[in-house]
């Protein structure tokens, strides 16, 4: 599992994973603001999502706390993080700015 993690977040394109819950209502509304994200920059970005309940050990490794919480890498390296909803144009602008 954690060597197939670094695989997928060392890339030269940025990588923005989704920790949530499935019973977490923010995440439920995040879902569909990350699909428009995804719709609007295509193949310039990969949206993981990873179920935190799923997880555990991969959300503590990265001390996620409270869910919804965005991480963007690049080259394995966090470049932004976010706690909580975050809007498409926002989740865009920061994601451009790492192209």
């Amino acid at each position: 599992m954690k060597s197939s993690f670094k695989d997928i977040i060392n890339k030269e394109k940025p990588v923005l994973i989704d920790f949530f819950a499935t019973w977490c209502g923010p995440c439920q509304t995040l879902a569909p603001i990350l699909k428009e994200t995804k719709n609007e920059l295509g193949e310039e970005v990969n949206i993981v999502k990873v179920d935190v309940d799923k997880n555990q050990p991969l959300a503590a490794n990265f001390q996620v706390r409270g869910v919804p919480t965005l991480i963007l890498f690049k080259n394995g390296e966090i470049v932004w993080r976010h706690s909580g909803l975050a809007s498409k144009n926002d989740l865009v602008k920061v994601i451009k700015s790492h192209l």
